[in-house]
């Protein structure tokens, strides 16, 4: 549907454009979360339960959804009037707009953003998980290796990786090796399950912890440390998460002094275990083998996952120095947030 209909719609019948916005907003919900009970739904949609209940049926009337013992499901029917209503909806909402904006003034590719925001509703990092696999099926092409990071936000994409040619050729690596994360969220633990969701093969790589500062220069000459530093030279594709530099340094156990460095630097974000000013500078690195910021200037496809409007300074940090042809997939908490804090600086 053409934006300037939905417009004319809105001006002749203002009421009908809330309607059909939020069952839209509704049935991408269910489309990333079902079966999803309507507790939940209205939790994550930020409605009532009895607006839950009405709008749920006015989806199941038209047989956009089914409903079971379970939860709320999204048919066929509904994934194609989510895919048709899309750009029209994005554009009239004027969240088009918001990512034109951000993508010229962060200086990236582009931005995608979902619905909601992940410091209000965690669960929205499901819909940031299910467009960052949408823009990787879409533009992998012909790439065969992909190196991911570890944390929540990449943790949330092979879920969601379908339908991709010829799968057999990709190969997922751990962009840098482990130093001490949550295991479900480590980055080989991630690679594996990538390769697991496409079809796909992995490499682990494991970097000991609390090396001191020769054992890491020994380390970096065993083989599998070579071979998998030649790997990145022939990356394809990253994916990777920006973290807050105060929580990442808490998660690492980051000694005291470190910390300090930290706050007297005026660390905002970090990535690929380098820790960023406002400005994109490196104030810190943590010792460990991983991708250098030099290759990714070579990496063809770039995307960036990170959402909630906590995260704003964070992501402003890195992007500040990020490869261009970065693709940024956020939520409209943080959207919102960049864009106010970039706005008001001009």
């Amino acid at each position: 549907m053409n934006p300037k209909i939905l417009e004319a719609q809105r001006k002749l019948v203002p009421e009908m454009m809330e309607i059909l916005h939020q069952r839209y907003r509704l049935l991408k919900f269910i489309g990333v979360s079902g079966p999803i009970g309507r507790r939940p739904l209205s939790i994550q949609a930020d409605i009532s339960e009895r607006e839950c209940r009405n709008l749920l049926e006015a989806l199941r009337n038209e047989e956009l959804i089914r409903i079971a013992k379970e939860g709320a499901t999204i048919t066929y029917e509904g994934s194609k009037v989510l895919e048709l209503l899309a750009p029209s909806i994005e554009e009239w909402t004027g969240q088009s707009l918001i990512a034109s904006k951000l993508s010229a003034l962060l200086n990236i590719r582009s931005v995608q953003i979902v619905p909601g925001n992940c410091d209000v509703n965690p669960t929205v990092k499901s819909l940031i998980g299910k467009e960052a696999a949408t823009v990787f099926t879409e533009k992998i092409g012909n790439g065969k290796i992909i190196a991911v990071t570890g944390g929540s936000s990449v943790a949330a994409i092979p879920q969601h990786i379908h339908s991709i040619d010829n799968p057999e050729r990709l190969h997922f690596i751990a962009a840098r090796g482990g130093v001490g994360e949550d295991i479900g969220l480590q980055a080989n633990v991630i690679a594996a399950s990538f390769a697991d969701a496409s079809g796909g093969t992995y490499s682990t790589f494991y970097y000991p912890e609390s090396l001191s500062q020769a054992a890491h220069e020994i380390f970096k000459r065993e083989p599998s440390v070579i071979q998998m530093m030649e790997q990145y030279e022939q990356t394809d594709c990253v994916m990777h998460g920006i973290g807050d530099a105060k929580r990442m340094a808490e998660i690492r156990n980051t000694p005291e002094n470190e910390k300090q460095l930290l706050n007297e630097n005026r660390a905002k974000g970090e990535a690929f275990g380098y820790y960023f000013d406002e400005n994109g500078e490196v104030v810190h690195r943590i010792r460990t083998v991983g991708i250098q910021t030099e290759q990714l200037e070579q990496v063809p496809l770039i995307i960036a996952v990170a959402g909630g409007a906590n995260k704003a300074e964070a992501i402003i940090s890195y992007m500040a120095s990020a490869p261009r042809q970065t693709i940024l997939v956020t939520d409209e908490g943080a959207a919102h947030a960049i864009l106010e804090k970039l706005e008001g600086k001009q």
